[in-house]
């Protein structure tokens, strides 16, 4: 067994040392809002916090992360949409397709973190997560309002 501590809670999983944290995530666990894209972490759908980093879970072993605080996207905020960026998102209608919107939301998150105010290059340069929709624009002013909230 492995104890691992996802979104605040002391969670023991039966699985191989090897096996993606993705997987143990949506497929142990049932936390079904990281999403498989690519599997070799360039997409982003993955994104989770891992000791409140942004990262491409696809791709973790689930050993890499044991005594390490995993973030996922049903743990931001209680209800799921009080978070300053989830908030940001709704208002400036952001998804589209919505299947990559857990990650970005996790990254741009993350990234608010470490810096309150990014300017259109910083959350360019930061937001390197793909969306095939091309919301683009809308992830950008989501994460300018959400820095207002």
């Amino acid at each position: 067994m492995i104890t691992l501590n996802i979104n605040g809670k002391a969670v023991q999983v039966d699985v191989a040392p090897s096996t993606p944290l993705l997987w143990v995530l949506r497929d142990v666990v049932g936390l079904t809002g990281t999403k498989y894209g690519c599997g070799v972490e360039i997409c982003g759908a993955c994104t989770v916090w891992i000791d409140g980093s942004a990262e491409k879970s696809c791709d973790v072993a689930v050993k890499e992360v044991v005594g390490k605080k995993i973030t996922t996207i049903e743990g931001l905020s209680p209800d799921g949409a009080s978070h300053p960026v989830q908030k940001a998102w709704v208002a400036c209608q952001v998804p589209q397709c919505g299947y990559c919107q857990s990650g970005m939301i996790m990254k741009a998150a993350a990234m608010l973190r470490e810096n309150k105010k990014p300017t259109d290059a910083q959350i360019d340069g930061a937001m390197n997560n793909l969306c095939v929709c091309g919301t683009y624009q809308r992830i950008r002013d989501a994460i300018k309002l959400a820095a207002t909230l």
